[in-house]
């Protein structure tokens, strides 16, 4: 499972925590924001807290969220220093 990491969307830093299937856990400031689900490549959704069905409708905030996600790259760990 992929570990947890960071994007910049809109000049805001969220936390990203990757659960299965395209689903994503999303911290904002350190306070849980909620979960969202990629749709389509550029669509992505919001799940309801209470029940995690998805709640269809245009969030701006929420397509930021995820095409910061679909940027991420990973950041490679150093071989140099393991081999020391």
């Amino acid at each position: 499972m992929q570990e947890p990491f960071d994007v910049l969307a809109g000049g805001v830093v969220y936390s990203v925590f990757p659960e299965e299937d395209n689903v994503y856990t999303i911290f904002k400031a350190g306070v849980e924001y909620g979960k969202i689900e990629k749709d389509t490549e550029n669509l992505w959704i919001k799940l309801n807290p209470e029940t995690e069905l998805p709640m269809f409708g245009d969030d701006p905030e929420v397509n930021r969220i995820g095409e910061a996600i679909n940027n991420y790259v990973p950041e490679e760990e150093d071989e140099d220093e393991e081999l020391e």
